[in-house]
């Protein structure tokens, strides 16, 4: 008798995923967890929509069959709409939280194939930019329906730069991008004939079956930005660019212990990302030696050991000046500081407590001269939320009970429930 392995150890349409990336990435959660996120996203859902009691039993009762029967649940538009934005407001590493209640949601879930993915993801940026005045958007694809894996955009973000490794060991373009640019070139993508340092790159999508992809964005999807200094010329002459939304495509979305692994979302840039990261750190563009030559600063630590200093906040002059006069939507670092200290008192005048990294919140320029700086922060990972993968920041996540007024004996207990989980989450 003859076997087919795909049958013994796969799923039910023969296809086995166990070694699927995706699959390493999702959260590990029991029934009893899955159950327990879905009750608190649903009674938060309620509470804050105003929902009569009467509905959520109805509500209620319609998940536990759906999890009894199947381990998966389906939302309604509605409730994907506010996970969705609930879950920018739980995120804990994003600084722009003010307007999270304006996030624009496109539910997309009946798309379940690359080429219509990439359709759509071609319409997102296209509306995403517009006239420059950029809008903060999320298309959210299939969730994980049990066990079967859904298709998902496998690059970081839609819209990358290429990152060249020549023979001699340099490399020319993005360096966190070589291993992105060598999955292109493998899969048929034609680069220019003459390597630059802003190519854009297609994004990858893998189907169900975990088979790659690749879909370039047409021209008017995309827009860059010249940088130039408003009063050094030289560093206009280093041919600097950089592309106008940025597009975060490799998160996965949790909302009531269900995950989406493809809801692609944009904002708007804060100029210090483009500047004090993408374009000076030494594992990316490492321009800081050339800023400070274009500036009539140099790069000698034995002669100024502020040369850095300098060179970084003249780029970001560069970079801010320059979207500014594009007309494209940027922010500096002291005004998304003083927008998220807005962001927190409101949340604390609606009696929420504010997840927030420390590290992630503070900008990496000028950092003790922002608000920020001198808030204390604590992460505690609720859900509704987004992550990365369970072994990095996904295995924390968990509902979070302390917005409301409860017992001694309940916060002690839900405390040593916490820390049970996590240890029993733990990488080790």
């Amino acid at each position: 008798m003859r076997y087919d392995i795909r049958r013994l150890f796969g799923t039910a349409d023969g296809y086995s995923d166990a070694g699927s990336p995706l699959r390493r990435r999702l959260r590990l959660l029991t029934p009893s967890e899955r159950l327990e996120e879905a009750r608190a996203f649903l009674d938060l859902y309620c509470r804050e929509n105003g929902q009569t009691k009467a509905h959520f039993q109805r509500r209620w009762s319609e998940i536990r069959a759906e999890l009894s029967a199947s381990g998966y649940y389906r939302h309604t538009p509605e409730e994907l709409g506010f996970g969705a934005r609930i879950a920018w407001r739980n995120h804990g590493r994003c600084i722009g939280r003010l307007f999270w209640e304006s996030l624009e949601v496109f539910d997309c879930r009946h798309l379940t194939e690359p080429p219509d993915i990439a359709a759509r993801m071609i319409d997102h940026m296209r509306d995403a930019l517009g006239d420059g005045r950029i809008r903060a958007m999320i298309s959210v694809f299939a969730p994980v329906e049990a066990n079967r894996l859904p298709a998902h955009v496998e690059s970081a973000q839609i819209t990358q730069y290429a990152g060249y490794r020549l023979p001699d060991g340099q490399v020319v373009g993005d360096r966190q991008n070589v291993e992105a640019t060598r999955v292109a070139l493998s899969l048929g993508w034609t680069p220019p004939s003459e390597p630059g340092m802003f190519d854009m790159l297609p994004f990858a999508i893998r189907d169900r079956e975990d088979r790659r992809s690749i879909h370039s964005l047409p021209p008017d999807t995309w827009r860059e930005v010249t940088i130039v200094h408003p009063t050094h010329c030289a560093v206009g002459d280093l041919g600097l660019r950089w592309y106008a939304v940025p597009c975060v495509s490799n998160m996965i979305l949790t909302i009531g212990g269900i995950d989406y692994p493809c809801a692609p979302f944009n904002g708007f840039y804060m100029a210090t990302e483009i500047a004090s990261r993408d374009l000076a750190d030494y594992k990316r563009y490492d321009l800081l030696p050339k800023i400070a030559g274009a500036i009539g600063v140099a790069p000698n630590d034995a002669v100024d050991p502020f040369w850095r200093d300098a060179a970084l906040t003249e780029l970001n002059r560069s970079v801010l000046h320059s979207f500014r006069s594009a007309g494209v939507t940027i922010i500096d670092h002291h005004a998304a500081s003083s927008q998220f200290m807005d962001f927190h008192r409101r949340e604390q005048s609606a009696g929420r407590r504010v997840a927030a990294d420390w590290r992630w919140i503070v900008p990496p320029q000028a950092s003790s001269m922002t608000d920020v700086f001198h808030l204390r922060m604590r992460n505690f990972h609720p859900v509704p939320n987004y992550y990365s993968g369970r072994a990095t920041d996904g295995w924390r996540l968990m509902p979070f009970y302390g917005d409301r007024y409860r017992s001694r004996l309940s916060m002690d207990l839900d405390r040593v429930r916490r820390r049970w989980k996590l240890w029993k989450r733990m990488p080790w």
